[in-house]
């Protein structure tokens, strides 16, 4: 009996099996989850494959949906917690003919051997099955070498690489897109078959594609999974705007050629872990140099003078292409459209620093300066948090906390008026002030209750005793505001 490390198969997961066992059939774990397992990595999916044909799984279940024209049925699981596996697929073992759309098979029939299900899939990791016997694998079935493929960390197809890619052209991309995910080699005569055959990504949906190519951005080396798709050729049908940065070179800030600064710039945001749009905003940022590209004579060195604002509508165009989601559009293109913002430490000010944010949203203000490290990190210089960096970043946040003032208070101008039947004078402000220094002193006096009791005492003091009272507020607040400002500062280590 085989262990998995640190991989518990799920108890709902045993269940589905013992189930099918026990009325009579053969059931077993296949495809990714199986491969996984191998792995040591937690399955996002769980496919299990049987000998039963749909009316007979639906038969010893008691709550089922039928799903496809492939014949699965998707068990439902109402006691457990976890969404995940509230629904688990169960799949006919099936034999496939011909893919006339290079996507679906003309036909599909089922069949009473876990061979024939094995033979029609795309890439040896992902053809293993195996059995359980009290909740672990008890055998592995791995007809095609997949196993030994993980071993060797390889991506390597289910028989002829170009009928499996003729079955579903997706492959193509997908091979890479495992490859960057799991850290493994596309193996030579698979990659060689895309090569040879990359034009046949372009029959396939847009949205197909947009799924794999997340997926490659997010994985752990999307730099290596963007050039693969170049080296293949499939890019060139997918993205074509991204190889015209290839061997466009740029001033002597930049290490790199447009499409070299692009790809590291995008692999740090891997490395940060950074989110979706931050990653994309990446890739994209400078989309348009090669078309924006000038030449100064008094520099000698080439220009790109718009490139930012040119750069961000082609983004959308892009992104639109690729059926992003609105928000996400929306999101990446005001990123590449600010990512040149200005943050010379010594001419910064805070206003300058506010109408940036005001330009990109405050909800997309730290994002732009994540994509600003991607993009200094792009160019070939080190150090991705220089003090310039670090001052914009103490400046936004000083820009953004709430300022201390009386609006914080749990009353106001018009309730004092109303509780000291009085008219709009100075002595309202002088209030306001006074129970301000109080509410530094101890927060946990700002209730409208004890406020608006302390009001009246307030308003029978003279205004020479309030002034002084009101005196003590301002400055309470300005050396709480000069704390916060400190306490910034020294987070960021700058002056």
């Amino acid at each position: 009996m085989k262990s998995v490390k640190n991989s518990p198969i799920p108890p709902e997961i045993v269940n589905v099996v013992e189930t099918l066992e026990k009325g009579g059939f053969q059931a077993y774990l296949v495809g990714g989850c199986v491969r996984d397992l191998f792995l040591g990595r937690t399955p996002k999916d769980w496919d299990i494959t049987t000998n039963a044909k749909p009316e007979q799984i639906q038969g010893i279940f008691p709550k089922t949906v039928y799903e496809n024209v492939f014949g699965t049925v998707a068990v439902i699981n109402e006691q457990t917690e976890d969404i995940c596996l509230k629904s688990v697929e169960v799949t006919p073992y099936r034999l496939e003919s011909s893919y006339s759309d290079r996507r679906h098979p003309d036909m599909v029939k089922f069949s009473d051997k876990i061979e024939h299900d094995l033979m029609r899939r795309d890439f040896t990791i992902n053809a293993m099955a195996v059995s359980l016997s009290h909740g672990a694998i008890k055998d592995i079935i791995d007809l095609y070498g997949g196993f030994a493929d993980l071993k060797d960390k390889s991506i390597r197809t289910v028989g002829e690489p170009s009928d499996r890619f003729n079955e579903d052209a997706l492959r193509m991309m997908r091979a890479i897109r495992l490859s960057v995910e799991l850290c493994f080699t596309c193996n030579q005569d698979t990659f060689k078959a895309i090569q040879s055959q990359s034009i046949m990504i372009m029959d396939i949906s847009m949205e197909r594609i947009h799924d794999e190519f997340v997926k490659i951005l997010m994985s752990p080396e999307p730099k290596k999974g963007i050039e693969l798709l170049h080296e293949s050729g499939l890019l060139k049908h997918i993205l074509p705007e991204l190889e015209a940065g290839i061997g466009v070179k740029q001033p002597q800030a930049h290490s790199y050629d447009v499409w070299e600064h692009l790809l590291r710039s995008l692999q740090h945001a891997a490395d940060k872990e950074y989110n979706l749009e931050v990653r994309l905003a990446a890739l994209f940022h400078d989309i348009s140099k090669p078309s924006t590209k000038g030449f100064s004579q008094e520099t000698n060195q080439p220009t790109f003078y718009g490139h930012e604002v040119i750069g961000s509508r082609e983004t959308r165009k892009i992104l639109e292409k690729m059926k992003f989601s609105r928000a996400t559009i929306e999101k990446v293109t005001k990123l590449v459209r600010w990512h040149m913002f200005f943050a010379d430490p010594e001419k910064l000010t805070l206003s300058a620093v506010r109408r940036m944010t005001v330009n990109v949203g405050r909800e997309n203000i730290w994002d732009l300066m994540d994509l600003r490290t991607c993009d200094r990190i792009g160019t070939g210089r080190p150090k991705e948090n220089p003090y310039r960096l670090r001052k914009y970043r103490s400046m936004i946040e000083e820009a953004l906390r709430d300022p201390i003032s009386v609006t914080m208070l749990k009353i106001d101008g018009k309730r004092i008026m109303e509780i000291c039947n009085t008219l709009p004078g100075p002595k309202i402000g002088m209030i306001l002030n006074a129970l301000l220094e109080e509410v530094l002193d101890d927060p946990k006096l700002n209730t409208t209750e004890y406020l608006e009791k302390n009001t009246s005492e307030l308003f029978k003091l003279s205004d020479k005793e309030l002034e002084a009272l009101a005196q003590k507020g301002k400055e309470k607040k300005e050396e709480f505001e000069e704390n916060d400002l400190k306490e910034i500062r020294e987070k960021h280590h700058v002056s």
